[in-house]
């Protein structure tokens, strides 16, 4: 297996198939990594990692693991900077790439949303997945896996 390896912050992640799918095509190591030992793909790409229950235990593995080159999908904002910091291509799973760029946005961002949130200022709901984030999501890991390979 050559290419990037892909890492998954598995617990909440509704794209998990999609990654399977790409991984597939283009033969990728897959680690799916949980706190919850949630049911993980039995595939020979995967890699099932089910870390300590502690809070940050999944979040510090793929931090310590991903690496220049490889791709993580987390929805997890603190975690995607820290990968990006050891050179890895961060996507959300609704698609979003999260960049150098972006990422000090995307932190003030959510410790705002903390704050409007503790101050009981704004509800805590987020919008539905629908079937165009899934398809937004499997264009984009495309995408980084292709640029990933090319680098």
């Amino acid at each position: 297996m050559s290419g990037p390896a892909l890492y998954v912050d598995a617990d909440a992640c509704p794209v998990k198939a999609e990654v399977l799918r790409v991984a597939e095509r283009h033969q990728l190591r897959v680690h799916m990594v949980s706190n919850s030992g949630v049911r993980q793909a039995l595939h020979p790409l995967v890699n099932s990692v089910v870390v300590s229950g502690s809070f940050d235990a999944a979040d510090d593995w793929i931090a310590a693991e991903a690496g220049d080159g490889d791709i993580v999908i987390t929805a997890d904002i603190h975690l995607a900077s820290r990968c990006l910091d050891m050179g890895a291509a961060v996507l959300g799973p609704t698609g979003k790439p999260f960049t150098k760029a972006n990422i000090g946005m995307a932190l003030s961002m959510r410790d705002l949303m903390a704050d409007l949130r503790a101050m009981g200022t704004v509800s805590g709901h987020n919008p539905s997945f629908s079937k165009q984030d899934r398809s937004a999501f499997l264009q984009a890991l495309e995408r980084a896996v292709q640029q990933a390979r090319r680098r």
